[in-house]
């Protein structure tokens, strides 16, 4: 059974139409690159499936279930989670206080009830072995690599134990040296079992980790390609319009 589902998914706001008539569904395990050109109606894709809107029309289903949702947490409750281009995170606080913002761990002293830095370290130190990265909890963001701080935004993801793992151009702006490390941690987390959307304007990257590629043009899907079966050649035309669709 499919994971996550879309059927006939459209979104418009007023008299535009910003995604038409989409139809997919993700497996376990996979990833997915998703690309198109500026417009294409990427982001508005992936903020419906992340909960910050809702279809005008069309459903969405997980694990076979309807997917109703108005909010992002409504989407992190049904285990999907998103890691936005400018990762989201305070330079100031540590690696650990990151991946615990907002979901904190406490414990009582007497009657005060303070943060649990050492039950808080050691979850973050597990998440980052289970990624092999080198982050440590203790270091601020602010010292981090940008390979690093991708580190961090994704261990969010595994905080809360995510199914599906929406990131969006999380190799844009760093080195070489860093993208091969942020496309090893979508390695892992494909590994273990997590279904990553990579959203992506670096065709390398998609051919790279994805095992399959959806292309939208104008709102439409023209494409849904595994990997194996495509060329960086064919996804420039779909993009482009070059290639109508496949």
């Amino acid at each position: 059974m499919a994971i996550l589902e879309l059927a006939n998914v459209s979104k418009h706001f007023g008299a535009i139409q910003a995604v038409n008539d989409v139809s997919f569904s993700l497996e376990a395990g996979e990833v997915i690159g998703l690309m198109g050109d500026n417009g294409a109606g990427k982001s508005t894709l992936v903020k419906m499936i992340a909960g910050n809107f809702s279809p005008s029309e069309g459903t969405m289903r997980m694990d076979g279930q309807p997917l109703n949702m108005h909010r992002p947490v409504d989407a992190r409750r049904h285990g999907i989670e998103i890691v936005h281009q400018d990762l989201a995170l305070c330079n100031n606080l540590t690696a650990a206080a990151n991946v615990f913002l907002g979901r904190e761990v406490h414990r009582w002293f007497g009657p005060l009830r303070v943060l649990d830095y050492s039950r808080m370290y050691k979850r973050s130190a597990e998440i980052f072995a289970e990624l092999k990265s080198e982050t440590r909890p203790r270091d601020l963001i602010r010292n981090m690599s940008g390979g690093q701080r991708q580190a961090v935004a994704i261990a969010r993801t595994r905080l809360s134990e995510a199914k599906v793992v929406l990131m969006d151009e999380p190799t844009a702006a760093i080195s070489v040296r860093q993208v091969a490390e942020v496309l090893n941690l979508i390695r892992r987390l494909r590994d273990q079992g997590v279904t990553v959307v990579l959203i992506s304007h670096r065709m390398p990257d998609v051919f790279d980790v994805a095992d399959r590629v959806i292309v939208l043009r104008r709102g439409r899907m023209v494409a849904d390609r595994r990997i194996a079966e495509s060329s960086p050649e064919e996804v420039t035309g779909l993009i482009t319009g070059a290639i109508e669709r496949v």
